[in-house]
This record gives structure tokens, C-alpha cells and sequence, in this order.
């Protein structure tokens, strides 16, 4: 009897876990963007790939930016008090300009905080300050 408890116990809690791995949405930035056909896709069609923007930006003549923001790690950069020695996250902006409802631009840019130490590269090299 205790055995047929302990076996769907074990069972409800695989259930729960598993459940649990879809509540959050995932964007992934770097490939939905590629959806985008610039000239042809709406707002709703950039609502649909890439979610709410985590910005919005009105300028003049009917300019509307969306900027999408997101920091991708490593499994090895997410682990508690090595990770941050272990290298740094990637940082990735999006931009997508529409005029009149429709996209006329799209920006991708993926940098880390590793990208501007390359004066440390080259030992041979003199820093002007």
C-alpha cells in the first residue's frame, strides 16, 4: 500500500515539475527577428514574433521604435558564485521601426561587457588617456 502511495506521489511531483517549465514565455530574439520582412509585416505581426516591446518610442512624422531587451547566459555563467568569473552575458537589442503601422527598419545588435576590454589584448599596445 505505501509503495502504491510513494509511486503516485512521485508521479504528481514529475507532473507538477514538468508544469512548471512552461510558465514563463521564452523569447528567443536572435531567430523570431528574422520573421520580420521589413516593408510587408504589421505592429500585430511584430506583436505575434517578438511580444510586447520592453519599450516604445514616439518620434516625429509617425516614427514609432519598439526596443526588445534581453540578457542571454551560459549555463556555466548562471552557476551561484562562479558564474561571474567564468565570463559575462550577452546582451541583446533589438529596434524595430514602423511607419505608418508597417516595419521599415529592424536593428539587431549582441554585445557583452567583454567586447570593449580588447585595449587588454594587446600587451604591446599603449593606452592614451
Amino acid at each position: 500500500m505505501w509503495r502504491r502511495k510513494t509511486i503516485s506521489l512521485l508521479l504528481l511531483l514529475m507532473v507538477f515539475g514538468a508544469s512548471g517549465c512552461y510558465i514563463k514565455q521564452v523569447r528567443h530574439l536572435a531567430a523570431d527577428v528574422a520573421l520580420i520582412k521589413v516593408g510587408e509585416s504589421s505592429q500585430e505581426d511584430v506583436l505575434i514574433f517578438l511580444g510586447d516591446p520592453d519599450e516604445q518610442v514616439e518620434q516625429e512624422n509617425g516614427v514609432v521604435k519598439w526596443l526588445y531587451r534581453e540578457t542571454d547566459m551560459t549555463l556555466m555563467e548562471k552557476t551561484p558564485l562562479i558564474g561571474d568569473s567564468i565570463g559575462s552575458p550577452e546582451n541583446i537589442l533589438v529596434v524595430v521601426t514602423f511607419t505608418g503601422g508597417v516595419v521599415v527598419d529592424t536593428l539587431y545588435q549582441a554585445s557583452d561587457e567583454d567586447d570593449m576590454d580588447w585595449a587588454d589584448d594587446f600587451s604591446w599596445q599603449q593606452k592614451k588617456n
